[in-house]
């Protein structure tokens, strides 16, 4: 989410209860998979991705450093955005969030250095919901017609566009200039003299007012800037609990200060003041699950936020990324969820949540199409990257998800994790190469890449608040391997080096080939621990499975290792030949990335064997012939 990621979860105990057991029938996922091709989603930082500044001072103003603008996403730059094989596109930082910029001229308030992060501010300290961060228009009086441009432009370009929604917090300084008519801000009604009422959108600390916190390791506001509103003061009385639960009217350094915490009818002893979902009411669909809230009172919270997502769903976007969903209650998205899948059952609704004991409670209660794999894949192929795991923890993980696989979306990097290529990760982009063939074709689930990692940027500039590593998203800011791409403006890769380019036609041809497979929306199959019991030279530094559909038969292999070619003799199981009604005798595999060299699958007594040598981070998607 952008923030230091403690999450302080006050209401843990209440959200997670037991583990749900795990049941092979998810008829929703079933449905998706029979009736769509693998997802593939590209997350943009809007703001950065057509600044061609390359200045990058350390809190840098606007006018220093550049901004990028919705009007830089040209026709031709979302064709090539389409062409490396991207179904949808998510366009971070769009909602109006607090920045350190004057526009009072068009009736924005200021925003007060103390209580935001960066000059550019965070995405996720929203001041605005029905409206979007000046910053990105040409003409700020028509920010939202020239977003709605953006939109209209995406599905043109065969995109379907993805915006964030933040229900766990906004910023303190939250206040609407287009409300539609009848629609109040967060907090106008709240009765403020009590630290908790079920239709209050805020939680108080009554009769205290709010404190700054103290700012630690030589951190200053603007990079210690003189500014008339950097004065330690902030107006907020009483004050409100902070975004990450904490309830102290002077939060620390680490809490997201920014933020506040929004009520969704817990108080602060764990009471639920809303109804609860029926007993096996997790395997109904969301019409059913619709009709549930229809004649139920809900706490004001929800009212407001499901009116935003309609708001936006109206303005032709196509889902929603969820921040910090798992610290909202369960019940909370399944109204939220069903009321969007009404206007639009095709809307794509992702969650970031962090505990796999949640996870689906989350999907069947909460009707969240996907969730970020991160504790368990992103986290194991980081390890394996690094030298510092083996992928014999891979295929236990998908066992684990089996019957969730198709809900958990798969990522490398995102805005809140450290680039690949980045000292402090991999420190190589190619070590990308077979942890990306892995994620992105081990699972039906959506493949999600953040701009710039087909290019193998760093995020090695230090832009003011946060550190390098991970490209920034509090300030103004160049992103270098992706400037040169963007080439002025002509999206053709004319100031790339060689390197990045075949790092792009990498990406290029593995997503293209994942959103055209059948094979990949269909069975999958690990050989992993059979070859690491059977084959000499087969070790884990290698991963290998099988992926098959009535069409498609393919088996895939990578090599995670840095030095030295590996060869061995890769075994099929005779179980897996047998699914595949395969004769004894010799069949051609041809490989899917590079589409040059011809293998042969050679059967004898029910049992595959095929020849390989691979070389250091090397992957093939062998196809049957």
């Amino acid at each position: 989410m952008g923030k230091n990621i403690i999450i302080f979860t006050v209401f843990l105990s209440v959200l997670v209860g037991c583990k749900p057991e795990k049941t092979s029938n998810n008829v929703v996922a079933e449905t998706d998979k029979k009736k769509k091709r693998k997802v593939v989603v590209y997350q943009v930082f809007t703001r950065l991705f057509g600044n061609t500044n390359t200045t990058n001072k350390s809190w840098g103003t606007i006018e220093e450093n550049g901004v990028g603008k919705f009007n830089d996403f040209t026709d031709k730059a979302l064709t090539e955005i389409k062409d490396l094989g991207v179904t949808h596109i998510w366009y971070t930082g769009v909602p109006h969030h607090d920045v350190i910029r004057d526009y009072t001229k068009y009736g924005i308030s200021n925003d007060d250095p103390d209580v935001v992060k960066g000059r550019a501010g965070s995405p996720y300290a929203v001041k605005d919901y029905y409206n979007v961060n000046p910053d990105l228009a040409v003409n700020v009086e028509n920010r939202l017609q020239e977003f709605e441009a953006l939109v209209k432009r995406s599905h043109k370009n065969g995109l379907k566009v993805i915006i964030d929604i933040v229900p766990n917090h906004v910023a303190r300084n939250y206040k609407s200039l287009t409300n539609p008519k009848g629609t109040k801000d967060f907090g106008a009604d709240d009765d403020k003299t009590v630290a908790y009422k079920v239709n209050n959108n805020f939680y108080y600390v009554p009769k205290q007012e709010f404190e700054v916190p103290d700012f630690l390791n030589g951190y200053k506001p603007l990079g210690g800037e003189n500014h008339p509103l950097s004065d330690r003061e902030f107006d907020e009385n009483p004050a409100k609990w902070t975004g990450n639960g904490s309830r102290s009217p002077k939060p620390n350094f680490y809490d997201w200060y920014e933020t506040v915490k929004v009520n969704y009818g817990i108080s602060p002893d764990g009471k639920k003041d809303f109804d609860e979902l029926p007993e096996g009411f997790d395997n109904e669909d969301y019409k059913k699950h619709f009709n549930f809230w229809k004649d139920k009172t809900v706490p004001d919270s929800w009212i407001k936020f499901r009116d935003i997502a309609l708001y936006w769903i109206e303005k032709g976007v196509d889902g929603f990324r969820y921040d910090m969903a798992e610290m909202v209650p369960v019940e909370f998205w399944s109204y939220m969820n069903s009321s969007i899948k009404m206007k639009n059952p095709d809307a794509f609704l992702l969650a970031e949540v962090y505990n796999p004991s949640l996870y689906r409670d989350y999907i069947r209660k909460g009707k969240m199409d996907y969730l970020y794999d991160k504790v368990q894949l992103y986290d194991t192929i980081k390890n394996i990257m690094q030298g510092k795991g083996l992928t014999d923890n891979i295929p236990p993980i998908q066992e684990d998800l089996n019957d969730i696989e198709h809900n958990m979306l798969h990522f490398l990097e995102n805005h809140d994790e450290q680039r690949i290529s980045s000292p402090e990760f991999a420190g190589n982009p190619d070590k990308a190469k077979p942890a990306m063939v892995v994620s992105a074709t081990i699972s039906t689930a959506p493949t999600m890449i953040y701009f710039g990692q087909e290019l193998g940027e760093d995020g090695s500039e230090n832009a003011g608040f946060g550190s390098p590593s991970r490209t920034s998203i509090f300030d103004y800011v160049g992103v270098p391997a992706l400037q040169r791409w963007v080439n002025a403006k002509q999206f053709d890769g004319g100031q790339s080096t060689i390197e990045e380019l075949e790092l792009r036609d990498f990406y290029k041809r593995l997503l293209n080939f994942t959103i055209s497979s059948d094979a990949l929306m269909g069975k999958y199959q690990d050989i992993h621990q059979y070859n690491r019991e059977k084959t000499l030279n087969y070790n884990s530094k290698v991963l290998s499975f099988v992926r098959w559909s009535d069409n498609e038969k393919l088996i895939i292999v990578s090599n995670f290792d840095a030095v030295g070619n590996h060869r061995f003799e890769l075994k099929i199981p005779s179980e897996i030949i047998t699914k595949w009604n395969l004769q004894d005798g010799e069949y051609q595999l041809k490989d899917q990335l590079y589409s040059i060299e011809e293998f042969t699958l050679n059967v004898q007594k029910g049992e595959g064997l095929v020849r390989l040598k691979l070389a250091p981070f090397q992957s093939f998607i062998l196809q049957l012939q």
